[in-house]
């Protein structure tokens, strides 16, 4: 497995933490959580980097939930699928060094390791849809030049002259 799918699995299971323990310092809990792991460098700071960057963004990633999750209420989805859904959005959001059909595909094998073989299928079809609103190509990445090395806030803002 690759330090990437490492990264991503780790960053599920600190969501998955912050969702039952929201009131717990965040940098406590993740001290807690890196304690009791074995992962190298990369993969610590590429998942730390997920985790905190879908929790910052965790109201408009749940609107997308909410938007495109038909007949579901964001608190019936199962706590594991809700944020593979969460990181997975985040990805595709937030992170355009990342293409997003990769995010799916990711999100896909986590929620059969994770969850159960009928998550996969779920999660699937709510990033399809979320995917498809998307300004960009599902299949592409920025160029090296134009990939902000932190997530974006928000739209681009202009090059100073």
């Amino acid at each position: 497995m690759g330090n990437r799918r490492q990264a991503r699995e780790a960053a599920v299971q600190i969501l998955y933490l912050r969702d039952l323990n929201p009131h717990e310092p965040l940098d406590d809990a993740l001290r807690r959580f890196w304690e009791d792991q074995a992962y190298d460098s990369e993969v610590r700071e590429f998942g730390e980097t997920l985790a905190r960057g879908a929790l910052a963004q965790r109201a408009a990633l749940d609107e997308q939930i909410r938007r495109v999750a038909e007949n579901w209420e964001l608190d019936r989805i199962a706590v594991v699928d809700r944020n593979i859904l969460r990181l997975a959005i985040y990805e595709m959001m937030y992170r355009d060094d990342v293409p997003p059909v990769v995010s799916i595909n990711e999100a896909i094998e986590i929620a059969k390791k994770f969850s159960t073989k009928e998550s996969g299928k779920f999660v699937n079809g709510i990033l399809d849809r979320i995917r498809k609103d998307l300004p960009r190509p599902a299949r592409t990445v920025k160029p090296a030049a134009d990939t902000p090395s932190e997530p974006s806030s928000g739209p681009p803002q202009p090059e100073p002259s």
